[in-house]
């Protein structure tokens, strides 16, 4: 049986790409470029794009499971190929806001609610992974102030979040899709442990063994620095994010070890294995 990983070469999908290989599978991953994808010479890589349904058929061909991250504007177009070919599960990257209070007037969780119901209504059985937030995001906010300057601007260093790392994402993908049980199941999971911005910033010049000047700004301040980096809806949520959690704990779990039975990795150590992209 053949699994396919769309988007092998992002932050979770080389992950879950590597999990399955390592877990004995044989692994298709997709790449729009897949001469230049610089992925595991043992991993077959086939071109396609959710957004252009044509490539979609022979990416599935033989296909029993797939790995998905969310694409509202392909959604429909790759149900239609997964059900031409007989696929069998789909486990989705999908998000915590669809289950967040105020998740109706959320663009980010409508975007991936489309991609949930498009699945539920396609008869293909479905596991969706729904992760509060990435660790990655701070590479979006920070990266460059750090690099450059060693130092973090925001409005809210007090506000505190459960960042999770993108390699347990891939963990419970893995799980899902290789382990009995996870059928028609949404998992919804957060860091093991809340902890201010401020606090990350230190964590973060601790694994790159530098110290990291925190400057409070105001929000129109961050809204620019940070619209430098990212597009406009994903400023605006987590602006909104950190407002509301100001000085309040941030939600915490510990689905990643009751489901792969791995303890979950800390923010600590997210940093230190991303201490090169920072320094």
């Amino acid at each position: 049986m053949v699994t396919v990983v769309f988007g092998a070469r992002g932050n979770v999908g080389r992950y879950v790409a590597d999990g399955l290989l390592a877990a004995g599978e044989q692994v298709r991953g997709t790449s729009r470029t897949p001469d230049v994808a610089g992925l595991p010479p043992r991993m077959k890589v086939v071109a396609a794009d959710l957004e252009r349904p044509e490539t979609l058929p022979a990416a599935l061909e033989g296909v029993d499971k797939v790995f998905l991250y969310t694409k509202p504007d392909g959604i429909e177009g790759f149900v239609e190929a997964a059900q031409a070919a007989g696929v069998r599960h789909v486990v989705l990257l999908s998000s915590g806001s669809v289950v967040a209070p105020g998740a109706e007037q959320n663009p980010i969780a409508r975007q991936h609610r489309t991609v949930e119901e498009a699945l539920e209504r396609s008869g293909i059985a479905w596991t969706f992974i729904r992760p509060g937030m990435f660790a990655t995001n701070t590479l979006w906010w920070w990266q460059r102030s750090i690099r450059e300057q060693a130092v973090v601007r925001t409005p809210y260093p007090d506000a505190q979040t459960a960042p999770i790392h993108e390699k347990d994402m891939a963990a419970l993908a893995v799980t899902a899709l290789t382990e009995p049980g996870h059928r028609q199941r949404a998992y919804t999971m957060h860091g093991v442990e809340s902890l201010t911005l401020r606090r990350q910033v230190e964590q973060i010049g601790d694994a790159i063994g530098r110290s990291v000047r925190f400057e409070v700004i105001s929000v129109e301040e961050a809204r620019a620095e940070m619209g430098k980096t990212m597009p406009a809806i994903g400023v605006e949520t987590f602006l909104r994010l950190w407002a509301a959690c100001n000085g309040t704990p941030a939600q915490t779990s510990t689905i990643v070890e009751e489901i792969t039975g791995r303890p979950a990795r800390t923010f600590a150590q997210w940093a230190r294995d991303h201490a090169d992209d920072f320094r």
